[in-house]
């Protein structure tokens, strides 16, 4: 949840933005907004715009710089950075309102097989990686695996939580259909293997009720992770055991745990070949 209302803002930073937006007609906040001190949408002239950010000192500033240097780079999956706020010590973007639902990610879910186009055309579109500052994502990981089983040229998001998905959803007479997907909160990005994003998503299945056979049929619909290398994939189903359980012991949270189930269910899957490639729940 964010920290600060809007109102507590300093009057000068609320100035700045109404520069950009024109008059403030209102203000609702995001609630899951978790590594921002303000995440709200400011009701405009010129229709809704989504605004997030920060004290910049603060625990948060450096994600607000990523994202602001990333969005240029990125596909229209990505809403578009429209302008930036620095000022008495405080960083605000503002972004394209993006609208939408978080997916259902269970067994046998709608929301499934757009998922996995989303992610094929991310993998696509942004190999090779842009010329943009990003870390490379085996230096993030550099003691939970060996860096050349992640090494890669594709800018990923690394944050496949479903709240950073939104699905828009229209009705064609009696029929929904899936209009856009849309994938946020690119604070966090990283230059590796194209697969590893999907592996994340992958992961949250597991947590979601896919047997771990299942989520890697799903998985294998996103062309990077249907050839990524066994060993690379089997390393990194471990690292995920590893992460999750030095998360919850250094800040437990009520999601950590299951996250680390679903890590263990996924590293004992990969431990059984034999056990390999037969689902037992569908993943489409």
């Amino acid at each position: 949840m964010p920290r600060r209302h809007w109102e507590e803002l300093p009057d000068g930073v609320r100035r700045d933005v109404e520069q950009h937006t024109g008059p403030i007609r209102s203000v609702s906040t995001i609630p899951t907004g978790a590594a921002s001190d303000v995440a709200v949408t400011l009701d405009t002239a010129v229709g809704p715009v989504f605004c997030k950010g920060g004290e910049v000192d603060g625990r948060f500033g450096w994600l607000y710089r990523n994202e602001a240097r990333v969005n240029p780079w990125l596909p229209t999956v990505a809403p578009r950075l429209l302008w930036t706020v620095e000022r008495d010590g405080w960083l605000l973007l503002g972004f394209e309102h993006a609208a939408g639902r978080h997916p259902d990610l269970a067994p046998g879910s709608p929301d499934l097989t757009p998922l996995a186009v989303l992610l094929g055309g991310l993998g696509r579109q942004l190999t090779p990686c842009p010329p943009v500052a990003v870390p490379p994502f085996a230096d993030r990981w550099r003691t939970l695996i060996a860096p050349e089983l992640v090494d890669g040229d594709t800018l990923l998001h690394t944050d496949m939580t479903p709240r950073n998905f939104l699905i828009e959803t229209g009705s064609d007479g009696d029929v929904r259909e899936i209009r856009t997907v849309r994938l946020v909160d690119w604070s966090g990005p990283a230059c590796g293997a194209a697969w590893i994003d999907t592996a994340l998503l992958l992961l949250r299945l597991i947590r979601a009720g896919h047997d771990p056979a299942a989520a890697e049929e799903w998985g294998r619909q996103v062309p990077a992770f249907a050839e990524a290398p066994e060993p690379a994939v089997t390393a990194f189903a471990d690292a995920l055991v590893v992460l999750w359980q030095r998360k919850q012991q250094a800040a437990p949270a009520p999601h950590h745990g299951p996250l680390l189930d679903a890590a263990r269910r996924w590293a004992a899957h990969r431990s059984c070949p034999h056990g390999r490639g037969s689902p037992t729940a569908s993943a489409a």
